[in-house]
């Protein structure tokens, strides 16, 4: 989207829109204009901003509890100040705000050091929610055996790996540093449309990684790889423990079955 300005050639209307939608971005650094009254322009300043910081609110619940508020607001301003948006569609205002926090916010003392992976995974939920996604069931098996078949990981699950246990964060749990070993999560939408997350041990998660980004070997193969890849004195061991994760898997619908 091309970045349009306030120059000097454009009409006298086009620059009082500027100035007018200026105002109510930024109160502190543009005035209103002189024509409207401030009582006026109050109306349109809240209106604004409320229904942007509830909504970002709303998709973030965990990430507004635990910061204060005046904090907070302070974030919520700068973004409505600054960020440009590339949509105006409100599903997307989320992903705005996370742009937001992974490109161009400053750094803040005041700011939790597990703001952005807090906010990326509170993203990912939503985005699961409404994601319209269309499973061609005719090039998938759901019966098929997952050891002997290639296994199809499900367009509506997603894996992530985060520094902080992002799925434990509360008011009550607020970690100041990562932690030695990464969380694995698998964040999915099952059969009811709801959403829900795994933890994965590093097993799992290779297994996991495996698959989605090899699909033309059988759930057999790929546990021989990681068997190897552990050294394990006895790869049937590896073998029969990764049968039940893939099952396991299948049953919460992280997995769809085998390729045909």
């Amino acid at each position: 989207m091309a970045t349009t300005y306030n120059t000097a050639e454009r009409p006298s209307f086009v620059k009082r829109q500027y100035a007018f939608c200026a105002h109510i971005r930024d109160p502190q650094k543009h005035p209103h204009p002189d024509d409207v009254e401030n009582r006026r322009m109050k109306i349109y300043r809240e209106l604004f901003y409320n229904n942007v910081e509830g909504f970002i609110a709303n998709t973030y619940p965990v990430l507004r509890r635990i910061i204060p508020d005046a904090h907070w607001h302070t974030i919520i301003r700068d973004y409505f100040a600054n960020h440009l948006s590339h949509t105006p569609l409100f599903p997307e205002m989320p992903r705005e705000f996370l742009k937001y926090l992974e490109h161009e916010r400053t750094p803040h003392p005041n700011d939790p050091n597990f703001i952005l992976e807090l906010a990326h995974y509170e993203w990912v939920e939503l985005a699961l929610s409404i994601l319209d996604e269309r499973i061609d069931t005719k090039q998938i098996d759901p019966s098929g055996d997952l050891l002997t078949g290639v296994p199809v990981v499900s367009p509506l699950a997603w894996q992530f790996s985060y520094h902080y246990p992002v799925h434990k964060i509360s008011p009550d749990f607020q970690p100041n540093e990562p932690d030695e070993n990464q969380t694995h999560l698998v964040i999915y939408r099952d059969a009811s449309d709801e959403v829900h997350f795994m933890v994965l041990n590093s097993v799992t998660a290779r297994l996991l990684q495996l698959i989605q980004e090899d699909n033309n070997h059988t759930g057999n193969t790929l546990l021989a790889k990681i068997a190897d890849e552990l050294q394990h004195p006895q790869p049937e061991v590896v073998i029969k423990g990764g049968t039940q994760i893939l099952n396991d898997l299948k049953n919460r619908r992280v997995l769809l079955g085998i390729a045909t």
